[in-house]
């Protein structure tokens, strides 16, 4: 793995490589994520690159990206394990017609289900796997606490099993959209980094990477436009991950230039509430893409 990421700027440029452009303060906070190890926090509003940011980063590592995406009331058996209740009803079955019940371990490793954060323990290596926590703010506070023996100590607890250690940590990356504040104690355990909208040039960048077909004029003005949006009291301000799916759906329908046509016509691809919609319609297609260069 030393040769992945020998340092910072190498690092940033296996991101580049593989399609992800990274700023140097971003390229830090993951390079010391894979070699301290330590886990990472990445806040920032949603369409930034979050997730995509440890996406790249488990293609630079060539290695799996086990992938936890949170939502409200999340358990342990949706984040760690479970067991393979209809399993071990046919075993007990079995058992029954064979006449050993009594013989029968029904809490065995075999008829264990492994969810994310328990795949991510026992991966063999020999790279760590890499671990997105995605959108830990949706998950509650017991489960924030839940996941503080794993950040900690690369460990978790199975009753029936006692605690597995990681032989090899994964590299863990938590991200949040920050709809709430998360707890001090999450906070104290990992890394943190914002990643905030980026400036005009690198946006335009960026899509590019993503949407490699479409026109050099098409990208400028997507870039452009989607930054004028977001001055506009929109209920879901567009990020980077909204100019990119403008510019491709662009490009599907062959144009090469973003005119007011094509915006009204296209405005669902980066705007996601009727309100906003109406709200663009109402402030001026013209002023939208006169925002590009």
């Amino acid at each position: 793995m030393d040769e992945l990421v020998m340092d910072v700027g190498t690092l940033a440029k296996r991101l580049d490589e593989v399609g992800y452009l990274a700023d140097q303060g971003l390229a830090t906070s993951l390079f010391l994520a894979v070699r301290l190890p330590q886990p990472l926090l990445l806040e920032g509003e949603a369409g930034v690159g979050k997730t995509e940011a440890a996406k790249a980063l488990a293609r630079v590592l060539d290695t799996p990206l086990l992938r936890l995406q949170c939502f409200e009331g999340i358990d342990a058996a949706e984040a760690l394990y479970e067991w393979n209740y209809p399993r071990q009803l046919l075993t007990i079955r079995l058992a029954e017609a064979a006449g050993g019940v009594g013989e029968i371990d029904l809490f065995a490793p075999e008829f264990l289900v492994a969810r994310p954060l328990l795949q991510a323990i026992d991966h063999p290596g020999p790279r760590p796997a890499v671990l997105l926590v995605d959108e830990i703010d949706r998950a509650d506070d017991e489960f924030e606490a839940f996941l503080f023996e794993m950040l900690a100590e690369a460990a978790v607890t199975i009753p029936e099993l006692g605690t597995r250690t990681a032989v090899v940590p994964p590299v863990v990356v938590l991200t949040s959209n920050r709809t709430r504040d998360l707890h001090d104690a999450l906070k104290r355990r990992c890394l943190y980094h914002w990643i905030d909208y980026p400036s005009l040039d690198r946006a335009v960048a960026i899509i590019r990477r993503r949407v490699p077909q479409a026109a050099t004029a098409v990208v400028e003005q997507a870039a452009a436009s989607v930054a004028r949006l977001r001055t506009l009291d929109v209920q879901k301000p567009p990020g980077v991950a909204e100019a990119i799916d403008w510019a491709a759906a662009l490009a599907v329908l062959g144009l090469t230039r973003l005119d007011p046509d094509a915006a009204d016509a296209t405005l669902g691809s980066v705007l996601k509430y009727r309100e906003d919609v109406e709200l663009a319609r109402a402030r001026g297609l013209d002023w939208l893409v006169d925002a590009a260069p």
